[in-house]
């Protein structure tokens, strides 16, 4: 895991439409990510780190994450600050079609901390993406969540299984796996160097 005053915390789709459970697949997994996005987010603000927004503006209209739909508004405590960078995308990854691969870049940002939803859509497509790209990745696994998902045979896939799944498609190969503990202690100790 990068741990520099360049490693920006990405906050994926962190929006109200999230909490339309049944949209997803329901029975989502892991309840306390925003709590724990918050945890980090706060963090990052606090030692003055990059942060990106990441906000989907679907081009469905039954999606929650339609413009101009209540879902698509970012939740509260993720609302944009200034000097802080707002992605929107309309893709599983934040890199297609938006400006984050050159920001990224003009910014010098050497590494990536992934949380928000949905685990095994866009948070995984994200990190995929960073990965490949050579960007030092981490995923937040108790800061990410994700729903049940029914396979192309019909069987249904408990959420905590679909997000232990796609967070170990990511480890090792793409990014790091860490929980938000691990996160907040490993960046007080280099924020003492």
């Amino acid at each position: 895991m990068n741990r520099s005053k360049n490693t920006a915390l990405i906050v994926i789709d962190a929006q109200n439409g999230i909490r339309e459970e049944a949209h997803w697949g329901g029975n989502r997994n892991n309840p306390g990510a925003e709590e724990n996005i918050s945890i980090l987010l706060e963090h990052w603000r606090t030692l003055n780190l990059p942060v990106i927004i990441v906000q989907h503006q679907s081009v469905s209209p039954h999606s929650p994450f339609y413009p101009g739909r209540p879902g698509n508004e970012l939740m509260e405590f993720v609302r944009v600050r200034p000097k802080e960078k707002l992605v929107r995308k309309s893709t599983t990854s934040a890199f297609i079609n938006t400006d984050l691969h050159r920001y990224i870049r003009e910014e010098q940002i050497d590494g990536l901390v992934v949380t928000g939803f949905v685990t095994n859509n866009s948070v995984e497509a994200t990190a995929r993406y960073a990965g490949d790209l050579g960007i030092a990745t981490t995923v937040v696994s108790d800061a990410t969540a994700c729903f049940d998902k029914v396979s192309i045979s019909g069987k249904k896939f408990n959420s905590a299984d679909v997000h232990e799944l796609s967070l170990s498609n990511l480890k090792g190969e793409y990014a790091a796996v860490k929980t938000t503990e691990e996160i907040v202690i490993a960046f007080n100790v280099k924020s003492k160097t």
